[in-house]
């Protein structure tokens, strides 16, 4: 969104004899861009570009073009589709997050984390003793041939399978700017998600996703439309397809109230941890804790790193 895109068109006379002048036509969204193509000799090509800003989210089409040829008065028209129609995905905005650590610690299923602590599942190195230390780490082995009690160290793992689930009904907002504010957050943090190449799906109404890499999930972004009809459970239809999940991500608006978000986060596995985002367009970035979940408004996109940041 707010970037400009550029459509470069060549075409090319294949033919052995020139072409006589002509109108080209191609449609980008529900607008035209015409221009004159002038007589090409044989195996002589034109080409033109054209620019066009991307004013909202959405899924673009573009083309087909349509090559128009006819006489000075209008009288006739010979018309030609020259290629397909193409689609150009225009992604929500996004801002970067920091690393993202939270899941379930010390699970086989997990990945490593980097972390190196004292006490994991996955063997990491040794080192020397030191007071404190829990005499059940000893590498016994290993102090007997240094002659210096070794400590056997650990790097962390966690399962982070990210279930991210944003609420497409019109009516759990106030206006179409807070849809879009929330079709931002589920964005970003799905991006930065797959940058660690933490396991994604993603559910926006009937689409349930699992997206291999960030420009795959956004362009999956890029389409989410309002749906009147879509389930306010939304933890019912995220459980159906991604019953064990260790992070639930929610994204909801300001009207949804928080005894719809308490029930919803009842339904949830109590191994797992839940986080539901609501935007709230002018209202001051907030986190709440319960006991089942944890709340947080979303003000504007920028409020969502310090959020994330405090989360994490």
């Amino acid at each position: 969104v707010s970037d400009t895109a550029k459509v470069d068109i060549r075409i090319d006379n294949p033919g052995r004899t020139p072409t006589t002048s002509a109108r080209g036509d191609l449609p980008i969204g529900d607008n035209h861009e015409r221009f004159s193509i002038p007589i090409l000799a044989a195996g002589q090509s034109r080409q033109t570009t054209m620019e066009f800003t991307a004013v909202s989210r959405a899924v673009l089409p573009i083309g087909p073009l349509s090559i128009r040829k006819g006489d000075p008065f209008g009288l006739v028209r010979h018309e030609k589709k020259l290629v397909d129609q193409i689609n150009v995905f225009i992604h929500p905005q996004t801002v970067m997050l920091n690393t993202l650590n939270a899941g379930i610690p010390r699970d086989l299923e997990g990945q490593p984390s980097g972390e190196i602590v004292d006490d994991d599942l996955d063997f990491y190195g040794l080192r020397e003793y030191e007071p404190g230390d829990d005499v059940r780490n000893v590498h016994w082995l290993s102090s007997a041939k240094t002659g210096t009690l070794m400590i056997r160290q650990y790097e962390a793992t966690r399962r982070t399978d990210t279930a991210l689930t944003i609420s497409v009904n019109p009516d759990d907002y106030l206006s179409s700017d807070e849809f879009e504010l929330a079709v931002s957050v589920h964005a970003s943090i799905g991006v930065q998600c797959l940058l660690q190449n933490r396991p994604v799906t993603a559910h926006a109404g009937n689409e349930h996703a699992v997206p291999r890499n960030s420009t795959e999930f956004l362009d999956g972004c890029s389409a989410i439309i309002p749906d009147i009809n879509d389930d306010p459970n939304l933890a019912q239809t995220t459980l159906t397809h991604t019953p064990d999940s260790s992070f639930y991500y929610i994204t909801v608006g300001r009207l949804k109230s928080i005894d719809e978000i308490k029930h919803m986060a009842l339904a949830l596995p109590r191994s797992a941890t839940c986080v539901v985002l609501q935007t709230t367009i002018g209202q001051p970035r907030a986190i709440k804790r319960y006991s089942d979940f944890t709340l947080a408004t979303v003000g504007s996109l920028d409020d969502l790193p310090i959020i994330m940041g405090v989360l994490a």
